[in-house]
């Protein structure tokens, strides 16, 4: 039985009782949902969000700076301590945040200090759709707006995470487009057939050369994965490697190769810029040569 709280639900409840079950999606501030409460009963979860997000855009402004400044710093020392929310907590957690080395944390302070000096609000970005190197990239090029169009970014970064976190916590019979999907398929095409028991390891890549290991799989009968790759969530913008193992697989199908082979491991090495994104990343292969693009 899911856990979530159900549409009919929110739609059934009191106006104290339904801020109280949504108001956490935004940050320390329950009158978005106040706001939105004599509006019920919303037909869908998209309607919800879309009041919810209208009722942000509309708030003055400095009603809306207080909803910004409601968001932590991020890796900051409220986060390295615990004393964040529980939705700010997992999503920091997401982008590997709360595990920094002490010059990252050091880092992170600089530049969030700088931010808040320019601005009077923390840096916000919705982290599960990002990587720790995108992050560090949307500091540098959000410092150089101006203060009004920083607000808008930030105002833009909040309904993002308000998103997912209403996603996560409501059902409904509609789905909010939250989630992007990374998968692949392997083609024989020396013998023109599915790549079957082919193994494929999947690692995100950092700008320091850092790898890290998200997946390993092998393909099943039609030469793809019994499931995606990355699925059911955004998917961090940042540079990937798809590895896969194309030596051993003609070697197990009794293909006479070189030794050592010619084609050993293939690396495919990609960028996702699209969180919500459908990424198709399929191999071609033979055992002296390959062709990859981006599907559908």
């Amino acid at each position: 039985m899911s856990s979530r709280l159900s549409l009919d639900t929110l739609n059934r409840a009191d106006p104290a009782e339904f801020a109280r079950l949504i108001g956490g999606v935004f940050e320390h501030s329950p009158w978005v949902a106040e706001a939105v409460a004599p509006r019920r009963p919303f037909a869908t979860l998209a309607a919800l969000y879309a009041a919810l997000a209208d009722a942000a855009r509309a708030a003055p402004t400095d009603q809306q700076m207080a909803l910004l400044r409601a968001h932590p710093d991020l890796a900051g020392k409220a986060a390295r301590a615990g004393a964040v929310t529980d939705f700010s907590k997992a999503e920091q957690a997401s982008a590997g945040l709360t595990h920094l080395t002490d010059a990252e944390f050091a880092r992170f302070e600089t530049l969030n200090a700088d931010y808040r000096a320019k601005f009077g609000i923390p840096f916000i970005v919705c982290v599960r759709r990002h990587s720790k190197d995108s992050i560090l990239a949307q500091f540098a090029r959000r410092l150089a707006h101006a203060p009004a169009q920083e607000r808008d970014a930030a105002l833009a970064e909040v309904l993002l995470i308000a998103r997912l976190r209403l996603a996560a916590l409501v059902e409904a019979p509609d789905a909010l487009p939250v989630a992007g999907r990374l998968s692949t398929h392997v083609l024989d095409t020396m013998r023109g057939r599915p790549a079957a028991g082919l193994a494929i390891e999947l690692a995100q890549l950092s700008v320091a050369g850092e790898r890290l290991p998200l997946k390993a799989v092998t393909t099943n009968a039609d030469g793809r994965t019994d499931a995606p790759l990355i699925a059911g969530q955004p998917l961090p913008i940042g540079t990937y490697e798809l590895s896969f193992h194309v030596g051993r697989y003609f070697a197990t199908a009794g293909v006479a190769l070189a030794v050592p082979a010619f084609l050993d491991i293939v690396p495919i090495r990609f960028a996702i810029a699209e969180p919500e994104g459908h990424y198709h990343v399929p191999l071609l292969v033979t055992p002296w040569s390959y062709q990859t693009y981006r599907g559908s």
